[in-house]
Order: structure tokens, then sequence, then C-alpha cells
């Protein structure tokens, strides 16, 4: 089962923004991520069906406090101040599925940090694929338009610091480029 954690929608930020390195960690890291907007939900959606919920695609960075996150495991308790807090979720724009080739899309997800790579993987082998993320996350809650999904990151994740660019790129879906300055 894949591990579900939620941002709220005040971590959103966009392409181009200047996002502040968050209070109370030392390390912050960075995922690149395709992201899944939808424009229906519900319930049990099948996996069958779960593409028919989905209005578009986006590429997104995770930020994670990863200091956070690895105290929280160790104590058994949640990740949530270690994914939720001010601009954690970077997004570009969204890509109306209809207008894509294949549905989910397929192809690389990259991304450099100051012009060096760190992250670069394919689509086609990430762990969770999009209908299966959506079926399997909607017998947990309730789905509805608007809500967005990231759905993991390839390999390479790693630290950030202030004044790093960080450009992630998803072949077919687009670039999203931000900088991280002191908070």
């Amino acid at each position: 089962m894949p591990v579900f954690f939620m941002k709220p929608a005040d971590c959103l930020t966009h392409d181009g923004d200047r996002v502040s390195y968050p209070p109370l960690t030392g390390n912050l890291h960075h995922e690149a991520e395709l992201v899944v907007a939808l424009k229906s939900g519900g319930r049990d959606i099948p996996e069958a069906s779960a593409l028919d919920h989905v209005f578009g695609y986006t590429v997104g960075l995770d930020l994670t406090r990863r200091d956070l996150q690895a105290a929280a495991k160790t104590a058994g308790k949640p990740w949530d101040m270690a994914k939720s807090f001010d601009d954690a979720a970077p997004c570009g724009l969204l890509i109306p599925a209809e207008s894509l080739e294949h549905n989910p899309p397929q192809g690389f997800i990259q991304l450099s940090v100051n012009g060096t790579l760190r992250q670069d993987g394919q689509l086609a082998d990430m762990i969770w694929p999009v209908p299966r993320l959506i079926h399997l996350l909607s017998r947990h809650i309730t789905l509805g338009a608007g809500d967005i999904l990231m759905t993991g990151t390839p390999d390479g994740v790693g630290p950030l610091l202030p004044g790093d660019k960080v450009d992630a790129s998803i072949e077919g879906i687009g670039d999203l480029s931000i900088t991280v300055q002191k908070g």
C-alpha cells in the first residue's frame, strides 16, 4: 500500500516562484513528481475507470523536511509537519489530459539543482501507476474535483539550500522552476 499524506492548499506555489526555506529544519529535500488533477471524484473508484476522473497533469515538487520526517518515522508518528508547510508543493501549469497523446503521460521525469542533474527517471518505472493510486486513495477518502495527487518520485532526491535554483521537467507535460530563498 502506498503511503498517503496530505498537503493543504496553501502549500501550493507556482512556476517561477521564490520559495522560502522552511523553519525548524536543516535538511530540506526535493522530490520531482507527476501531479494529477481531478475533474471529478467519488469513493471506491474502480481502477478501470480511474482515468475518467482526471482533468490533467503537471510537474510538481514535493518538498520535504527530511529531518522532521526521519524523527516522525522513528517515533511512529505522522509526517504532517515534514510534508505540509508554506511553499511545500510547487506545481507547473496544468495540461488537459484530452490534449495528450498518452493518458497517463509517458516519458522522462527529471530534476536539476543549479544546473546539475539529480533525478532522471521514466514515468513507466514509477511504482504506483496513476489509475491504481486513484483507486487506492478513493478507498480511504472521497475524492473530488480540484483534488491533486502527487504520484511519487524517481531516485536521486537530495538536499536544497537557500539560493538553489531547481528545475523539474516531465516529457510532454512541461517544466517547473523555483528558487529557494532564505526563510
